[in-house]
């Protein structure tokens, strides 16, 4: 049986495979971008980085590592770190297209830039926000529900009042999830739908 165990530094190269293996709505998002290692430099790798001490990961029977949890206790405090010292030191790497309509890596590129302590209206009543991956093979066993209470645990423990998190709309396994741990809608958009619970 797969164990869940704190995230290591080792880890890391497992962390941008994992991302990217299940990036596209839950999907494989492999070969979309010129580069498959921006979905890790977006929305996995810096958490882990940033603040190591709310990152697990899911580590099979014969050592791989085949799921991740990151997380902040504090939205906009990550979210000036990742401006001013994670994104910087990576931008160069993901040159925008300078197609005429722009492409979806574009848009990835864009959304990165663009964020900043302030913008998630949600993060003063829901400071914590996470990402959690798991390739298929660990679905199905219950190790997405550990890992979420591994994290709202230590969250807990730490007097965070809330979390919040972003998906997209379109992956409604996801959402039907996130409902069964105890999570409400808050308010969203077309292109994200939004949970929040409160500790």
């Amino acid at each position: 049986m797969p164990k869940i165990r704190p995230y290591r530094d080792a880890d890391r190269d497992a962390l941008y495979d994992i991302c990217v293996k299940t990036a596209d709505a839950g999907a494989d998002a492999t070969g979309i971008f010129t580069d498959d290692r921006l979905w890790g430099d977006v929305f996995a790798v810096p958490y882990a980085v940033h603040q190591p001490g709310l990152a697990w990961v899911v580590e099979s029977d014969d050592g791989r590592t085949i799921g991740y949890i990151v997380a902040t206790d504090d939205t906009d405090a990550f979210e000036q770190w990742f401006r001013e010292e994670w994104w910087p030191a990576k931008v160069g790497v993901y040159p925008l297209s300078g197609a005429a309509e722009p492409t979806r890596q574009d848009g990835i590129i864009g959304y990165a830039s663009r964020r900043a302590p302030g913008n998630e209206k949600h993060a003063a009543e829901y400071p914590a926000h996470l990402h959690i991956d798991l390739l298929p093979e660990t679905q199905g066993l219950g190790l997405g529900r550990q890992l979420i209470e591994t994290l709202f645990a230590e969250l807990r423990r730490r007097g965070v009042p809330g979390l919040h998190l972003g998906m997209n709309p379109s992956n409604t396994g996801a959402g039907a999830f996130y409902e069964r741990m105890g999570m409400h809608l808050l308010e969203s958009n077309a292109d994200t739908t939004m949970y929040g619970v409160r500790f």
